[in-house]
């Protein structure tokens, strides 16, 4: 699919700034704000592998640094739910306030300690925002009271070798009463190194943000050809 789009962006964070990179394909249908995990940034090359399956479906993408460099440093800072919530509130902000992205149905795909924050401005953000995905996520950090404000539907990817996590995300299911699903995929561990499991998450969030974004796939999207790409594999979630 062509690019209509593709720039790195500054984005005002609180007294600072956060980097990101947007990309658009022609005749975009929605945009994905990514919300990485712990330790990992807008490179992660798990994300950037989803990114780009999205992408081949019609939808745009926004990976972004949710700390500054320094913030980043703070092993605490990491885990500041709150804090990494605010700063993709404050994304989805300066995407609504752009003329050119205002109109896109906006989705968060969050990853590890991201879900919980993806989930917490999906809740504060209420209708909004379109869907969510959560990649490995501690959906059980954004708590109880959130995920029971959350209006739009989630889908939760947990490996099947990720036992803890797994049963984090069954309790956070219980919690949400909005459209949700939970699945497993077979063989996965935390990171989704295995061979094809990264290609699954890629092909159950891409049918989710297609579904629930509003419109169907791009014209010529074949889901299977495009989740065969190379997925690549490296220890940052």
């Amino acid at each position: 699919m062509a690019t209509a789009l593709e720039k790195l962006v500054r984005i005002p964070a609180d007294h600072a700034y956060i980097e990101g990179m947007l990309v658009l394909p022609e005749n975009a249908q929605g945009l994905v704000l990514f919300a990485h995990g712990s330790g990992s940034s807008r490179h992660s090359p798990r994300n950037n592998d989803v990114a780009q399956v999205l992408r081949a479906a019609g939808i745009g993408t926004l990976l972004m640094d949710l700390l500054t460099p320094d913030e980043d440093l703070d092993y605490q800072t990491r885990f500041d739910i709150p804090l990494l919530s605010q700063r993709l509130l404050g994304a989805t902000s300066w995407v609504k306030a752009l003329r050119e992205l205002q109109a896109l149905p906006i989705g968060y795909f969050g990853a590890s300690t991201g879900a919980a924050a993806a989930l917490q401005a999906a809740a504060i953000r209420g209708n909004e925002i379109s869907a969510v995905v959560s990649r490995g996520g501690r959906p059980d950090l954004a708590g109880a009271y959130v995920l029971h404000q959350v209006q739009c539907p989630v889908l939760l990817l947990v490996g099947g070798h990720d036992d803890v996590v797994i049963d984090l995300n069954r309790d956070a299911y219980e919690q949400l009463h909005c459209t949700r699903e939970m699945v497993i995929i077979p063989g996965a561990t935390h990171l989704f190194d295995e061979p094809g499991t990264l290609e699954e998450v890629a092909r159950q969030a891409t049918a989710w943000f297609a579904r629930y974004l509003g419109q169907a796939p791009a014209a010529g999207w074949d889901c299977e050809e495009a989740c065969r790409m190379r997925i690549t594999s490296s220890s940052s979630t």
